[in-house]
């Protein structure tokens, strides 16, 4: 099996630019790379990215270096190249996905279905497992879960849905950053303790405050 993680350096994390900086955001997206490629240990990883990064920014097989894909185009690509090359396995983790661990992808990897789909908030898909890459295409965006789902009927693909809290937790909005610091334990939630982020309760609903002192 071979793992694919697309990483978004450029501009990482927009729709947090109400409460994060620039910088803020590039760190955090930084960590929570970290975090998943820390999940991925052991496991061959390719990252696709269009920024150029090194072992010492995170551990990965080989980096994919893109210019001017988008992300479809991009994992499509890659998905031919792998049917092509072995007709391996793929698996796609989205990068920012900091509470997932090893034991996630063993199990995905462990099921029996043709296409694995672990759902995201929303109708995204966080996790893809694709056992056979050959002639099967991906499309992210909007309400990508139910895509990846009608893609395999019409591949005439087995189906499982891998239903996790920790999987389907994606940092995209502030709002997440609330269960970034519940319930994680890698550097992009200490990376967030640092900088003064603390959860706060007001009216019975859980939040986030920011201490900049």
């Amino acid at each position: 099996m071979k793992i694919v993680v697309p990483f978004k350096r450029k501009n990482a994390k927009s729709r947090l630019a109400s409460i994060l900086t620039p910088d803020e955001r590039d760190t955090l997206a930084m960590n929570m790379l970290h975090d998943v490629m820390g999940a991925l240990d052991g496991f061959e990883v390719d990252l696709l990215t269009s920024s150029m990064l090194s072992n010492k920014d995170v551990d990965f097989s080989s980096c994919i270096l893109l210019s001017d894909y988008g992300l479809n185009e991009a994992l499509n690509e890659y998905l031919n190249s792998r049917a092509e090359q072995d007709n391996d396995s793929v698996m796609i983790v989205m990068a920012d996905l900091p509470l997932i661990s090893s034991k996630h992808i063993s199990e995905i990897a462990g099921l029996d279905a043709d296409i694995v789909i672990a759902p995201g908030k929303g109708g995204g898909t966080n996790i893809l497992y694709i056992k056979d890459p050959s002639g099967f295409h991906v499309d992210y965006y909007g309400a990508s879960f139910l895509d990846h789902l009608r893609i395999a009927r019409e591949n005439g693909a087995s189906v499982e849905i891998y239903d996790s809290f920790a999987v389907s937790t994606d940092i995209d909005e502030p709002d997440d950053l609330v269960e970034l610091l519940m319930h994680g334990s890698g550097k992009a939630s200490r990376m967030l303790t640092d900088y003064g982020f603390d959860v706060a309760v007001r009216d019975g609903r859980v939040g986030i405050d920011r201490n900049r002192a």
